[in-house]
């Protein structure tokens, strides 16, 4: 007898996670499977993080543990919003070795016929991804062409002296972020900026 999860899921107060129980408590009694844990996230969207969904992240832990092998779902969007969202969540839970049921869109990847429905999935979610780059990229190029500027403004020279004096000053690169107001990435772009400098500087000496 299989160890299943049900998970279930609605967006706003107004709506009720019972039907969604009844039917998938009902699939899993003809299915022979039993329920050793539900989990529900109510007035939740599916657009929010694992962070902001307190059950489908107690699913995932339980599916962590092996605790469970086939989650049962009443639809895809339950899970998530985008087909690469399914396909992810689906390799991370196989790799543990747990199934997926969802009733609306009928697919059991513990038969033949839904593993072959599910590497269907990952192809369409490869090409969804593409399409995504293709127009990402053209929307770029058309911002450009218009000499529309893409990506975070520079930062002010007199932030960046800012950033150099504290770094002179044998500061942390945290540190310095926190006085200064910048990231520690831009701390880090900083000073390796100001070793190259100083690199070319040394061998302008020794020439």
């Amino acid at each position: 007898m299989k160890r299943a999860a049900l998970y279930v899921r609605v967006s706003t107060d107004d709506q009720t996670i019972e039907n969604q129980l009844l039917v998938l408590t009902e699939v899993a009694r003809r299915s022979g499977w039993e329920i050793v844990h539900t989990f529900s996230d109510e007035g939740v969207s599916g657009a929010k993080g694992r962070d902001k969904r307190p059950g489908y992240n107690a699913l995932l832990n339980a599916i962590a543990r092996r605790e469970v092998q086939i989650v049962a779902a009443w639809s895809v969007d339950r899970l998530g919003r985008s087909l690469p969202d399914l396909v992810s969540f689906l390799s991370d839970i196989q790799a543990k070795g747990c199934d997926l049921y969802l009733h609306q869109q009928a697919i059991d990847t513990s038969t033949p016929s839904g593993r072959m429905l599910f590497q269907m999935l990952g192809v369409f979610a490869e090409f969804e991804r593409a399409l995504v780059v293709s127009r990402v990229k053209a929307a770029h190029d058309r911002c450009r062409a218009r000499g529309v500027r893409i990506g975070r403004p520079p930062i002010p020279r007199s932030r960046v002296e800012k950033v150099q004096k504290a770094l002179q000053g044998g500061q942390s690169i945290r540190v310095v972020a926190a006085s200064t107001g910048v990231s520690t990435a831009t701390v880090q772009r900083v000073k390796r900026s100001m070793r190259m400098v100083q690199t070319i500087r040394q061998e302008a000496g020794r020439a």
